[in-house]
């Protein structure tokens, strides 16, 4: 597996998705916030899908926290 990592990505959290981040990384003893992004990232993407976003939906409409309030995927479109 290559391990070379050439882009980044860039997001801006909540003080409270970062505590989330936080406490996961701390909780399964993870060296850095960027290898817990990895994990959750990792568990999200074999996990069960969600749906497709919603036509028009913008960054803002999606969290890492309260998913079923704040993002805009319709489980109808799965």
């Amino acid at each position: 597996m290559n391990r070379e990592r050439e882009e980044r990505l860039q997001i801006m959290l909540s003080i409270s998705e970062l505590r989330a981040i936080d406490d996961f990384r701390f909780k399964f003893r993870l060296p850095s916030r960027a290898a817990a992004v990895r994990e959750l990232m990792k568990r999200g993407l074999e996990g069960e899908g969600t749906g497709a976003a919603v036509d028009g939906s913008r960054s803002k409409d999606f969290g890492v926290l309260d998913t079923r309030n704040g993002s805009s995927f319709d489980t109808a479109k799965e």
